[in-house]
Order: structure tokens, then sequence, then C-alpha cells
């Protein structure tokens, strides 16, 4: 089996995955994107998921993904950062991507702003320490309503939703309960006056307990291109 069959043949399996997950929640399939998490995975694949019919691609690492953004211009691929946001890579990733999952803090939302050199706004999600992990990014959902209303007011962001990556549970009522925590601050953000559409969560093990809680974009690595190589293979 090629890889590009491979990989065809796994994305097709996640869409159905989506499709039966939205039936169950009473959705419908075409609500939900699916983000292709394309880090430490070489632009080979990615060409194989672009030939497949899949155009979004979530990058962690800032480095990797401008060589694959540059290598595959012609493409026309969507590109969302959806790793750590550090004050010294703003620049780059204002400039290179289409969206930014990972804004945690007003800092990193002021200079995403200052550098965005483009008249198309960078879409933008909060991302939320949902279940307040120390060893997790994110802002704290006490802080979200001032974080998001000064997002809002920046003339080169545009404010989309919030994300959120929780603590790793098998249980599914437990995976629900989490991804609901972040399907109530989004709700109440829009009863506050925002007009949110986005909610990224869930992903390869979690996929169908955040479909049925509201998410508009999961985000699936694993079980596209399969295991991922060790991150000491790509410092």
């Amino acid at each position: 089996m090629t890889r590009l069959t491979q990989i065809a043949q796994q994305l097709n399996k996640i869409h159905q995955r989506i499709e039966s997950a939205a039936q169950a929640a009473g959705r419908k399939a075409d609500e939900i994107q699916l983000l292709a998490v394309s880090k430490t995975r070489p632009i080979e694949d990615i060409q194989s998921a672009i030939t497949a019919g899949q155009h979004r691609f979530g990058e962690n690492y800032l480095q990797e993904a401008l060589e694959k953004i540059k290598a595959l211009t012609a493409s026309k691929c969507e590109w969302h950062f959806i790793g750590p946001c550090q004050s010294n890579k703003t620049a780059a990733i204002a400039t290179a991507f289409h969206w930014v999952h990972s804004v945690d803090r007003l800092k990193i939302a002021q200079r995403l702003n200052d550098q965005r050199n483009s008249t198309q706004a960078l879409n933008i999600c909060l991302q939320v320490n949902i279940s307040k992990e120390h060893s997790k990014a994110g802002i704290d959902p006490v802080a979200l309503p001032d974080l998001a209303k000064a997002v809002e007011a920046m003339p080169n962001l545009r404010l989309r939703g919030l994300m959120a990556l929780p603590a790793a549970e098998s249980d599914f009522d437990k995976q629900r309960a989490a991804f609901a925590k972040l399907k109530a601050l989004f709700t109440d953000l829009n009863r506050h006056g925002h007009n949110l559409d986005t909610l990224s969560m869930g992903m390869s093990n979690d996929m169908e307990a955040a479909i049925m809680e509201g998410a508009t974009i999961v985000r699936i690595g694993t079980d596209i291109f399969g295991p991922r190589p060790s991150k000491s293979t790509i410092d």
C-alpha cells in the first residue's frame, strides 16, 4: 500500500467518525472542520493529504512550519498555528499563518496584531486552561472575558473562538464534562456581546466527546498520519 493510499484511507475513516459523531449529537457533519495536525510530519505526507482532499493543517513548531508553508505555497493550504506562542516568534507567526489557536495572554495578542502585515485579519482562538493543569498553557477562565474584550478591539485580529487541551481522560463522560466547560465559556462570551463561531477542541482519542459538546474544529494527527516520531528527532 502506498503512503498516499494509506493517508487517504485514514482521512476517510476520520470523516466517517465525524459523520457518526455529528449524527449522534444531532448536528450536521459540515459544521465540523478537520484540522490535520502535521507537526513533525514530512512534506511528502502533507502532499499526500492534500492529494486526498485535505487542505487545513496545524503546526506547533515554527521553523519547521515555515519550511513547509514555503514548499507548499502553490497548494493554497490554510495554515493554523496551534503551539505555544513565544514573544520572539510572533512576527513570523503573524505573517505566515491564517489562524492562531493558542493566544493566552494580552502581550501575545498585541504583538500579533501589531505585526500582522496583511489586509486580511488573523483568525484567533483564545486557549483556555480548562483543566487548570500547571503544565498546560492557557488563560484562567476567570480572566477570559477581559482578554476576549481586548482582542476583539484589535483591528488586525479577528476573534473567532476558544481552544482547549483538557487533561487526558479515557472515560467518555469525563471527556464530555471538560469540553462542556469550554462550551459554557463560549456561550457566556456570546451572551455578553461577542460573536464567536469556533470551538477548537477534540483530538484523535476524544473527538467524539468534543463533537457532542459543540466542537467546530477537531485537531487530528495520529489517526491520520500514524504514530508521531519523538520530538528529539526534530530538534
